[in-house]
């Protein structure tokens, strides 16, 4: 039986010393309601989606639909699995493996609620803490990149290597803001630990204190998720499907799925944990004394989880798909000198509020820091916009060549005044005729 009691913030210390048992039943418990959490994901986006396009969507396989992401997943299982021939089998198949396995192992860092009473045992809702836990999640998400990689190249087709291309760089590039975007939470929390980052939003959430940091993380966590409108590596329209062009509707094919979603879930769920101050309750419900105890904190991460997940469906929604070369210099050239110079912001203004001592020096170097931070940026920004401007005079140049040829840019243009063009004898038109 499952008793609740006041809760207790977690710490580092509250983690390791719980029976092997109660390890495994927390572990399949996040096994559970992650893969339960694919199927509603799957089915709440759909229908989601259709509502915001005047349609009813999934509305036949069950009440409201609901059983249609289980006939789905049932019949990619059952299908026949085809192998390529000229296919790396071995490879070919450990990819959607590697895709799906950390993805898993990311979500087990995010805490679902504080120190409750489990089957008699006291134990805290989160698998398990780590001193650089939100390091090893972003390590997770590095590797799942190897599957998406690896199943393009072991595909031996151009398309589906391109999109592992593709991934590869997309990942690298947002990765580092996505990093970056953290060190600001680092700075105000002291902390890796995800449970003390939650602690430490008990007063303020970060999302507050740090908003350009949340921002940014935004942005990055469409990035980093292959989420629409950054989903490069699929890329239909151009790359037929990508990394997953080879892989036919079957088990493997439904693994991929699982994993991207499962990276969408650890990349909400990261969100609420760092920003949203974790399942901490919000304001005005946090008045309430018995808010954060219990078993109530489940509920509130969930509804914060899922507005998060549904702000992603609704990006998806009205959002096309960026080119390349935008996905690239949004990246390299905005973010990362963006959250640069905030994070320098960030440790000024902390290491003011730390030393009271020299607080104008503190602040004077940190605003000189920003603006030549700023102006640096400005410089790049300056050049691109310069090339710019001299690529769009030289098209200008020609189109005005062109137009004032006479065959109008190679398509000749036939003299009003002739009375047969092309076989086409032109007759008078009598007036009051249609």
């Amino acid at each position: 039986m499952i008793h609740v009691v006041l809760a207790a913030n977690p710490t580092l210390a509250d983690f390791g010393d719980d029976p092997v048992w109660i390890h495994i039943i927390k572990a399949v418990m996040l096994f559970v309601v992650l893969m339960l959490g694919v199927l509603f994901g799957v089915w709440f986006e759909r229908k989601l989606i259709s509502r915001m396009q005047n349609r009813y969507g999934p509305n036949r396989a069950g009440k409201f639909g609901l059983l249609q992401s289980v006939a789905d997943g049932l019949k990619m299982g059952l299908k026949e699995d085809l192998f390529p021939r000229t296919v790396d089998k071995v490879l070919y198949l450990l990819a959607p493996v590697i895709m799906v396995v950390p993805a898993f192992l990311a979500f087990s860092i995010v805490p679902f609620g504080p120190v409750v009473n489990l089957f008699g045992e006291q134990t805290p809702l989160q698998l398990v803490d780590l001193p650089v836990a939100v390091l090893f999640m972003l390590a997770m998400g590095a590797v799942s990149v190897y599957g998406v990689v690896l199943a393009g190249w072991s595909s031996r087709s151009p398309y589906a290597l391109l999109g592992g291309l593709r991934s590869a760089a997309q990942v690298v590039s947002y990765e580092i803001a996505m990093g970056l975007s953290f060190v600001a939470v680092f700075i105000f929390a002291g902390t890796l630990s995800t449970s003390e980052i939650v602690a430490a939003q008990q007063d303020t959430w970060f999302v507050v204190l740090l908003i350009p940091s949340f921002l940014i993380y935004v942005v990055c966590m469409f990035g980093e998720a292959a989420r629409i409108p950054f989903d490069l590596p699929e890329g239909e329209g151009e790359l037929v499907g990508g990394f997953q062009t080879e892989y036919s509707s079957s088990l493997k094919f439904a693994l991929i799925m699982m994993g991207e979603y499962l990276h969408t879930f650890t990349a909400s769920g990261i969100a609420v944990t760092l920003f949203l101050g974790g399942w901490r309750a919000p304001f005005p419900i946090s008045l309430w004394e018995g808010a954060n105890t219990g078993w109530w904190p489940v509920l509130w991460f969930l509804i914060k989880f899922v507005l998060t997940f549904s702000f992603i469906i609704w990006v998806r929604a009205s959002l096309p798909r960026v080119r390349y070369d935008q996905l690239m210099s949004l990246g390299w050239k905005v973010l990362i000198p963006v959250n640069l110079a905030w994070i320098l912001l960030v440790a000024g203004v902390r290491n003011v509020m730390l030393n009271q001592d020299n607080r104008v020096l503190n602040v004077a170097l940190g605003l000189l820091i920003v603006v030549a931070a700023l102006a640096i940026w400005m410089r790049f920004d300056t050049v691109n916009q310069r090339r710019k401007e001299e690529k769009k005079a030289q098209v200008d140049a020609e189109f005005e060549e062109l137009s004032n040829e006479p065959t109008a840019g190679g398509f000749p243009v036939p003299p009003l005044d002739l009375p047969h063009y092309h076989g086409v004898q032109h007759k008078e038109i009598p007036s009051g005729t249609n």
